[in-house]
């Protein structure tokens, strides 16, 4: 419990940089310490093979980000949970699960690029410039814990002010979706993947719920979000001709998803590291 709200004082510390809206510079240095602190926290991927399968998996659509003043790191999360998240500064987070069951790599593309498109679009340093301290804190915790606080736990949240999931709004979600149209467009993978992921989440989500739980806490994602990425792919250029001629399949991702498969599985959830 004590590691549990030192935890919280050290990332909402970090989180008082965000009081007003971030500098570039501010954005970088809050991202490297909340990546820092994830990685102490959560498990990681840290396996060579599939490290270097997954950098080759992502390299098309990092090759195709629009802020370049960013470091941009990417991580395996060790855990079967479908999700994915973006920290300020360029710091994303895919958890195996996700991996494990996109049945092609545009789908996990089109994942990874609607997260790349909150970072480019500022959507998580400037949700996080406009918290509190605390509740900046408390929001990441969620996240590194990777279930809603136990009782104990959630005394330490109601002591430290209150705070949800972070939830970006559907404006947020909507011009995330249409830049990841945009970026799958200009990298030549088929955007189409996108709305394939969608509804594998959908499809996962009505057999187990639990398994995109973190997933659908910080993605609102309506009926709507399909029928929108399909507008956004008519009416982004040379995004219909992707969906026709553009990449499903990378012999990388596959190489990824099974030296996965081949390793020890992964936890059920996330469990905190003190």
């Amino acid at each position: 419990m004590r590691s549990y709200i030192r935890q919280l004082t050290v990332i909402g510390a970090a989180g008082a940089m965000l009081a007003c809206a971030p500098t570039v510079q501010q954005e970088v240095q809050i991202g490297e310490q909340y990546s820092a602190e994830i990685e102490r926290t959560m498990p990681m991927i840290t396996d060579s093979r599939a490290v270097s399968a997954f950098n080759s998996s992502v390299a098309p659509l990092k090759n195709v980000v629009r802020r370049k003043d960013l470091p941009w790191e990417f991580r395996i999360v060790n855990s079967d949970q479908v999700n994915a998240f973006a920290v300020p500064g360029g710091h994303i987070y895919v958890f195996r699960g996700l991996i494990e069951r996109a049945d092609h790599w545009d789908e996990f593309a089109g994942a990874l690029a609607h997260e790349i498109g909150h970072v480019d679009l500022r959507h998580s340093a400037e949700q996080m410039g406009q918290a509190s301290a605390a509740n900046t804190g408390l929001t990441l915790a969620y996240i590194l814990l990777g279930r809603q606080p136990g009782t104990a736990e959630q005394i330490a949240v109601n002591v430290a002010g209150g705070a949800i999931f972070a939830k970006f709004s559907r404006d947020d979600e909507r011009e995330a979706d249409s830049m990841a149209v945009a970026y799958m467009t200009e990298a030549r993978i088929d955007p189409s993947g996108l709305t394939r992921m969608f509804r594998q989440l959908q499809s996962l989500g009505a057999r187990d719920p639990s398994k995109v739980e973190l997933w659908f806490s910080s993605h609102p994602m309506p009926e709507e979000r399909i029928t929108n990425v399909d507008r956004y792919i008519n009416s982004t250029p040379g995004a219909s001709a992707a969906v026709r001629t553009g990449r499903t399949d990378l012999s990388a991702f596959s190489t990824l998803q099974a030296r996965l498969r081949a390793l020890p599985d992964a936890p059920k959830e996330v469990q905190q590291s003190n």
